[in-house]
């Protein structure tokens, strides 16, 4: 939010924060412990990544480039593109999508015949957001997402997945942690307003995360670059603000507008000017209502707390619950 004053550990929703986490080699090991929580494969766990380069250059000079947060392997070939989107993005699914094309075509060996073998590819999305229409219930955060037959669901190809994590819809107190995988959700969602480590988290893997997130530890230049950052995403989300302060004025005066028209209607109607009166004000509150829940929707599709929402809307949580 902005206006967030800088706590004691980083905000991993910032471009600095999340590759500090995980895309660092001495950090490795993080990455590896939450590639694991989150995809929950006792058989067949990761013991160790390699990072790849995260920039990615088209076939030709004209092809547009991609620059991933973390781009890894594992030793049997699985390749991990991991990203932190803080906003929903116009096209965000093709993007995704287009991303993923990068670790499946780079897997073509160059000049050599081939016969089209691929090892497999996922695309996690950490989603600081979630997404609109009420595309998925409420209650479900996490979204793996494969190619399937359309008439009897089965999956026609299991080597691309995409895991899309709804970082917004994930609420659980620390009590209520039971897995590795909960833990991480956790942390990711609450880890910049956390004066210190939770009781919940005693496992091992987070005893460094807290240590490599605590800012007083930075060197000097850390602390700049991670300044920066964070200012970038204060830059970035104020923006958001803004348009949702004009998304809300413009609702209100359509609303009035609205109002007006159908008040005129409704008093000519009656031939009583008390009428217009009565149909204009009934539409002007009907308009900023209208108004209110839009804007109340996408704070909480940005990660505001409920009771945030209704603090600076007044709408009532369960309302807000229900949008």
């Amino acid at each position: 939010m902005t206006g967030e004053k800088e706590g004691r550990y980083i905000n991993p929703y910032t471009d600095f924060g999340f590759k500090k986490l995980f895309g660092t080699e001495m950090n490795k090991d993080l990455l590896v412990s939450f590639l694991n929580s989150l995809l929950n494969n006792s058989e067949s766990e990761i013991e160790d990544v390699q990072y790849l380069n995260s920039e990615k250059l088209g076939e030709s000079y004209d092809d547009r480039r991609s620059i991933f947060d973390v781009y890894c392997m594992t030793k049997d070939g699985t390749r991990f593109i991991v990203e932190m989107q803080k906003a929903e993005q116009a096209y965000f699914k093709d993007r995704s999508l287009y991303y993923s094309t990068f670790a499946i075509r780079e897997q073509a060996p160059k000049g050599q015949r081939w016969n089209y073998h691929l090892d497999n590819v996922y695309t996690v999305g950490v989603l600081n957001f979630m997404f609109p229409n009420d595309e998925y219930p409420p209650e479900k955060y996490r979204h793996e997402v494969k190619l399937k037959d359309v008439e009897d669901n089965h999956v026609f190809y299991d080597k691309l997945t995409f895991v899309y994590l709804e970082m917004p819809k994930f609420n659980k107190s620390e009590d209520e942690l039971e897995t590795m995988f909960d833990k991480w959700m956790f942390v990711l969602r609450n880890l910049s307003r956390l004066l210190d480590r939770p009781k919940a988290l005693q496992d091992r893997v987070f005893d460094k995360l807290f240590r490599q997130a605590e800012i007083a530890k930075y060197s000097d230049a850390e602390r700049r670059q991670y300044e920066a950052s964070l200012k970038e995403y204060w830059d970035y989300t104020s923006t958001l603000d803004t348009a949702y302060g004009k998304g809300m004025k413009e609702g209100m005066e359509k609303g009035i507008a609205k109002g007006k028209e159908e008040g005129m209607a409704e008093g000519i109607a009656k031939g009583k000017e008390e009428g217009m009166a009565e149909g204009m004000a009934k539409g002007k509150e009907e308009g900023m209502a209208e108004a209110t829940r839009s804007t109340a929707l996408k704070m909480k599709m940005r990660g505001f707390t409920l009771e945030e929402i209704s603090a600076i809307t007044s709408l009532p949580v369960d309302e807000i619950e229900k949008l």
